[in-house]
């Protein structure tokens, strides 16, 4: 009986069934949230590139815009840097010569979007967002992640840039062993996350990337994987990752550290133990890097790395600082 009422439903039923359930559209999260936070807004960010990214989604935030706008303009920042070798336009390709870029987002209603392996478009985190807002899916990859951002009418770019085409092609003649062996520290960033808390106490966070250098085409780290690199809770807080991605898919790295907080840890301590946790799970950790920073519903923040040289970049009314965290040990 169930299958012979499905079948009546028609394309045009089942395609309205699938879609009426609710997608987060523009003004619906705006409207239906209270809070009694009243530390003001912060945004914070992985990395020395988080301080103009910060800058970026602070004017969102001092002029009464969300978190969620806040972290979509940081990212799109990033994203715009020729300078940049791990996210957006300025990314490096994987072996083949392509640029495939990675982001997520998500909002203080657990609304997220996400897109992987997308090439040629200028800011994935805004299609992830159009994603999140206008369908009632969370990711869409490869060519389907595409056509959706061409259809849509998002800004192209051509990838890889002249400069870093010339080190991909230097690199497959010397056959780099960076190939074999990642080297993320603080001259390899590998991913910017962000995450904020506006005035009213809403947090958001987004991560973007170009991914690991010279990967294996059709590779996804963490970065678009929602609980991986970056997870978002009001009941709790935000988290998220930076560092070799698929060490950090194997913990559910921001959604454990968000749990973390759950069970009354502040966020650097949250971030220490997951940290720790991840150790736990490789027997080797030879210049393996990986980091989380972490925001709760006070506006407490704090982060934490495997190795010394990771830092976070913290904007507030007040402040516009870059911050070495803890780490388990030295290179």
């Amino acid at each position: 009986m169930e299958r012979r009422s499905f079948v009546k439903l028609g394309a045009v039923g089942l395609a309205a069934s699938i879609v009426k359930p609710g997608f987060a559209g523009e003004n619906l999260t705006e409207n239906s949230f209270s809070s009694e936070y009243k530390g003001g807004a912060k945004i914070i960010s992985t990395w020395s590139h988080g301080q103009e990214a910060n800058r970026a989604g602070w004017k969102r935030l001092e002029s009464g815009g969300t978190s969620l706008e806040a972290v979509e303009e940081g990212a799109r920042q990033t994203e715009s840097d020729i300078k940049n070798r791990s996210v957006g336009i300025g990314g490096m390709p994987d072996r083949e010569g392509h640029v495939t870029l990675d982001a997520c987002i998500m909002d203080w209603e657990s609304n997220c979007g996400s897109v992987g392996y997308l090439e040629g478009i200028a800011h994935p985190i805004s299609v992830a967002k159009h994603i999140m807002q206008h369908t009632p899916h969370v990711m869409l990859v490869g060519a389907g992640a595409k056509k959706y951002a061409l259809q849509h009418g998002f800004e192209t770019i051509k990838t890889p840039l002249p400069e870093v085409k010339k080190e991909w092609e230097k690199w497959k003649k010397e056959q780099a062993a960076i190939a074999k062996k990642p080297a993320i520290n603080h001259e390899n960033h590998d991913t910017i996350g962000l995450l904020a808390i506006d005035e009213a106490g809403r947090i958001s966070g987004a991560c973007t990337t170009s991914g690991w250098a010279y990967k294996l085409p059709g590779r996804l780290g963490d970065s678009p994987i929602i609980g991986a690199g970056l997870f978002v809770d009001q009941e709790v807080g935000g988290a998220v990752a930076t560092g070799l991605g698929e060490s950090i898919i194997k913990i559910a790295g921001s959604h454990t550290v968000v749990e973390l907080m759950r069970q009354g840890k502040t966020p650097e301590q949250a971030c220490k133990e997951t940290v720790e946790r991840l150790i736990r799970k490789h027997k080797d950790m030879s210049g393996l890097q990986c980091a989380f920073i972490a925001i709760n519903t006070r506006g407490e923040v704090g982060g934490y790395s495997v190795f010394n040289g990771f830092n976070y970049a913290l904007k507030t009314q007040d402040k516009d600082e870059l911050i070495d965290t803890p780490f388990d040990r030295k290179w």
